[in-house]
């Protein structure tokens, strides 16, 4: 399978089958499309990658995860469609990843809500467990965000059902205690899950692709592990509500460096913290950001599990930055792959692979780009104007 030709993502056409995979840019601190938003994602599809993903936006202000991200209301809708022109005049398409933060809220001073009642220790308080009729403005919350999307022309939306976040605690037999429908064995933990991407497919219709972010793996003692996470997934490919698979892992609620690996730039993030949160962020921060070595794409051995197991196209994500790594990914059955670092390194590294310019991403896997998402997500080795979607107001 060639990755450089055009495919097939459900309803829309991509021209190869390169995924820039969401990645926060921290570009949104009136909560709405900005010009450097814009600007930066329309820096990746002039480099050619067949699809753009705008990174966690909320389906509601209580499932906000920060004070910097776009929550998808009527009056964002015109923000979006200018996105969308741009993207397409620079013949890419663009999709928008959807999510409720759940118990990661607190990190945005939000009391949080969770399935079931979790200490946060950034507000020093429990978080409030939904109720039922809460679960299903959570689901009406997802459809009416994705009809908003689907007016301002967007190409494809990425539900969130992974790294801690609402979808994923309920999931979680760790996080999800509830004695109710909702919890217990697994196909109660996948009920809110499974009835989200049923109204996103019902408000996408026939002309939007639909995309889930699922975690493979917790890598939390107690939480969702591979066996019921495949078997998540097949619920998800019985059901025939989405056109495509992206495959994680890690919490942002527990271990964040499971997806990331390599160096964790615990100076940098502390800068970001006034005292005594800087001090206490680098004396406590090696235990919620603990090391795991990078290697060239370090999920594929999970991926390939859920590979075995399933029939519904897969988007391979983690640690790919070299041109053989596509094609082994095409070769061993991932309809697609999905970049980060190496494209924020290199925006216009697709068109490189393609007019056969270099064979490696220059990303050295710092992790300094990490912490750049106060200020504007960047590669920090890259040239201040150079940098997509710095040069306009944040």
């Amino acid at each position: 399978m060639d990755p450089f030709v055009p495919a097939r993502l459900g309803p829309i056409e991509l021209r190869n089958r390169i995924i820039k995979a969401a990645t926060f840019e921290g570009m949104s601190s009136s909560h709405r499309v900005s010009d450097s938003l814009i600007e930066f994602h329309e820096a990746f599809a002039r480099g050619l990658v067949g699809l753009t993903t705008v990174a966690y936006c909320a389906v509601s202000p209580e499932g906000c995860g920060t004070k910097n991200e776009i929550v998808v209301t009527d009056e964002t809708q015109e923000g979006f469609a200018r996105l969308a022109r741009q993207i397409h005049d620079s013949k890419g398409k663009v999709s928008v990843q959807l999510g409720h933060a759940g118990a990661v809220a607190t990190a945005a001073g939000l009391r949080g809500y969770s399935p079931s009642p979790i200490f946060s220790p950034v507000t020093m308080r429990r978080t409030l467990a939904l109720t039922r009729a809460q679960i299903y403005d959570v689901v009406r919350d997802f459809g009416r965000a994705t009809k908003i999307l689907k007016d301002a022309n967007i190409d494809a939306v990425e539900v969130h059902v992974g790294h801690g976040y609402l979808l994923s605690e309920f999931l979680s037999p760790k996080l999800n205690r509830r004695k109710d429908e909702w919890g217990g064995d697994l196909p109660n933990r996948a009920r809110l899950a499974r009835l989200v991407l049923e109204e996103v497919r019902e408000q996408a219709g026939d002309s939007m692709a639909v995309i889930a972010k699922l975690n493979m793996v917790d890598a939390v003692s107690g939480g969702l592990g591979v066996p019921e996470s495949i078997e998540v997934a097949k619920m998800f490919e019985a059901d025939g509500n989405i056109d495509a698979l992206v495959l994680t892992a890690g919490s942002s609620l527990q271990n964040p460096m499971f997806l990331f690996r390599g160096q964790v730039p615990l100076d940098e993030f502390a800068k970001n913290f006034k005292q005594p949160l800087r001090l206490g962020f680098r004396v406590f921060g090696k235990k919620f950001f603990r090391y795991f070595p990078y290697e060239e794409a370090y999920l594929l051995d999970l991926a390939r599990q859920f590979r075995e197991n399933l029939r519904i196209p897969l988007v391979l994500l983690g640690g790919i930055s070299n041109v053989a790594t596509i094609y082994k990914a095409m070769d061993e059955g991932f309809e697609f792959v999905a970049m980060a670092r190496a494209l924020l390194r290199e925006p216009d590294l697709i068109a490189k692979y393609c007019d056969k310019l270099t064979s490696q991403s220059a990303c050295t896997h710092c992790n300094k780009c990490m912490p750049t998402i106060y200020t504007g997500t960047h590669c920090v080795l890259v040239d201040p104007s150079a940098r997509p979607g710095l040069a306009l107001n944040l």
